[in-house]
């Protein structure tokens, strides 16, 4: 069997990663080579490919799920949202600037041949090609220069099934009002229909299938319950930012950034139940931390001006100086040095500042340092002293450069992966980083997903507090991610009419769409 399917959905965050993932993961388990691929992506989640290329961490997801490596052809679009009219615009995993969305949308028809060369090495590869859309494709202002929803998928030839997210209400109305606004050679696209995130008794919506069904002329495809899995998600749409666990022996509070970029940095924390982590915004949300970590940033020197507006940089400072623990990854690494400069408005033009706790300054030049890398955290002082020798393996996304003054530590050490796409030799070794005090910061994203890394960092916080950190259990992070796929798969087969879905995949547009 080979072909292509395509998930599109009512809306944003109708679920149409994980449905694509979990469609990855049954072809996967059922003996077929399948691949992802969303021809744009609007995300501040990225990935670094082995080759030094970035993509969006949802195809990244997707390619895991599939059993393979992720490469930047699965994605060959990506917009990183730099402010609320303007994105760094990504093509083939290198970025080609900045643009108004005014003038992204001028030049969209010309990136068509590079989402056709990056759909066509996938399709000589693989089996199966399982395509997701982005937003909706009942978008009327802009179905003209469409190239990720119905436009993709005329181009590509593939069949749609199209989801509708139950959980937010007027579900149907999506649906049928989806459709009704399609043209109808793009309704003959449509050889399914999705009701995702349902909560109670199937038997009870019944009723309505049948007028579903009726009013469409499209069968439905099946019923996903609502579920939580610990799945990479990739935009601020993502429900783990609102999440309540139970309240665990250490708090760990993450600064949600409005710019916020790359959070997947703290799911393995999030794993351990001697943790709780809390995203918070405000500083009637700070408490009383263990530990404050200050994530990634699409927009270091305006999410670092929001923070000093509504408090909570006095408050991390305040907590700093009573000795708490303070952790910044990347963008979040420059704001905790004593100044950001961005001379020629990469992000965003001037000179400000940082919060003075790590002895850095940083300046943002053209150049994006784009890497994987594998290394190990140096001699630590402070809180995290038992790290020291370490190893982790992560990769490096930004623009700035941070240049240390004093005799202060740096923090790691690594070397770069075949592939780097930052100037640097590959294998070359290089220390980065920096540490004083209780306060830490580094670049490198995923420092966490090594298992020492994460014992390392909750054994000091539980200490701090006086409990026993022998006991600990950390997860393999690739171990529970691999059984995370599993349990997705598990309810992608249970949902939907599986029989039905490879009849899709192999007869294509000739499949009758319609009762």
């Amino acid at each position: 069997m080979t072909g292509s399917i395509m998930i599109q959905g009512t809306m944003s965050n109708a679920g149409k990663s994980v449905i694509a993932g979990g469609l990855c993961r049954v072809l996967r388990q059922d003996g077929y080579r399948v691949a992802p691929f969303k021809s744009q992506n609007m995300a501040l989640n990225s990935f670094i490919t082995k080759e030094g290329l970035e993509m969006g961490r949802a195809q990244v997801m997707q390619a895991e799920a599939a059993g393979i490596e992720p490469v930047a052809a699965m994605n060959p679009i990506l917009l990183k949202p730099t402010n609320d009219t303007g994105s760094q615009v990504i093509i083939n995993g290198s970025p080609v600037g900045v643009m108004s969305a005014a003038e992204y949308y001028r030049h969209k028809k010309d990136y068509i041949p590079y989402i056709m060369d990056a759909y066509q090495e996938l399709a000589r590869k693989y089996d199966v090609i399982v395509i997701e859309g982005a937003g909706s494709p009942a978008e009327i202002n802009l179905k003209q220069d469409d190239i990720v929803n119905m436009g993709l998928a005329e181009l590509v030839d593939a069949p749609v099934l199209l989801a509708g997210d139950i959980d937010r209400g007027g579900v149907f109305a999506q649906l049928i009002g989806t459709i009704m606004l399609l043209e109808e050679k793009e309704r003959q696209r449509i050889k399914g229909l999705i009701i995702n995130k349902f909560r109670g008794d199937v038997s009870i919506l019944k009723p309505g299938l049948d007028m579903l069904e009726e009013r469409a002329h499209i069968p439905v495809t099946g019923v996903v319950p609502y579920f939580y899995l610990d799945i990479d998600e990739e935009d601020s749409l993502t429900e783990r930012f609102h999440r309540r666990g139970t309240a665990g022996l250490a708090d760990v509070a993450v600064i949600r950034l409005p710019r916020i970029s790359n959070f997947t940095d703290i799911a393995p924390l999030e794993t351990m139940e001697e943790v709780s982590v809390r995203y918070i915004t405000s500083p009637a949300e700070f408490g009383e931390p263990d530990a404050v970590i200050v994530p990634g940033s699409k927009n270091t020197i305006r999410d670092l001006l929001w923070m000093r507006q509504n408090g909570l940089e006095s408050q991390i400072r305040k907590f700093a100086s009573g000795g708490g623990l303070v952790f910044g990854i990347c963008g979040g690494y420059q704001m905790l040095g004593l100044e950001i400069s961005d001379p020629e408005g990469v992000e965003q033009q001037g000179t400000v500042r940082g919060m003075g706790l790590l002895p850095v300054r940083t300046v943002f030049g053209a150049e994006k340092r784009r890497t994987r890398v594998r290394g190990k955290f140096l001699e630590m002082k402070g809180i995290l002293r038992e790290l020291s020798g370490t190893e982790f393996e992560g990769y490096e996304i930004h623009m700035g450069k941070s240049s240390q003054e004093g005799t202060e530590s740096r923090l790691v050490e690594f070397s770069e992966e075949t592939g780097a796409k930052s100037g640097a030799r590959a294998g070359e070794s290089r220390a980065d980083g920096a540490q004083k005090g209780n306060v830490y910061g580094c670049y490198i994203h995923g420092i966490f997903d090594a298992p020492g890394s994460a014992k390392g960092f909750v054994s000091a916080l539980l200490k701090k507090n006086g409990y026993d950190a022998g006991q600990i259990q950390v997860r393999d992070w690739k171990a529970y991610k691999e059984e995370q796929y599993d349990k997705l798969a598990d309810i992608i087969r249970e949902s939907l009419d599986m029989e039905q879905i490879y009849q899709i995949i192999e007869k294509g547009n000739d499949m009758p769409c319609s009762l």
